[in-house]
């Protein structure tokens, strides 16, 4: 299953992201789940950086799925607004297929 976490600040933003594991709804290569999470993962962390060019920390481990976003101080709106476009995504996901397959969070830091 992925486990993905969104960590929401004291001012109610969403900020940062922590995606962890495989779908394991099908085999390595078909898996419609874990290829849709990633697409959507990535491309919001490329869209950060060159649409937007806020600073953020990232940490990857690709054996694991594991990948940690966070922005840095001084962000702005719009890469709060693709973070909340990547939970609308995520959302969609995990309506479609369950929680069996992928498990969003939401945390308050």
């Amino acid at each position: 299953m992925i486990q993905i976490t969104v960590f929401k600040n004291q001012a109610k933003e969403y900020t940062a992201f922590q995606c962890m594991g495989h779908a394991e709804y099908a085999d390595a290569g078909e898996d419609i789940v874990c290829a849709a999470v990633s697409a959507l993962v990535i491309n919001t962390i490329n869209s950060v950086e060159q649409l937007v060019s806020d600073e953020f920390e990232l940490v990857t481990e690709q054996e694991s799925g594991r990948i940690d976003f966070s922005l840095k101080d001084g962000y702005s709106e719009k890469s709060l607004l693709l973070i909340q476009s990547l939970i609308l995504g995520l959302q969609g996901i995990q309506k479609n297929y369950g929680t069996e397959y992928m498990m969003l969070i939401f945390k308050e830091v």
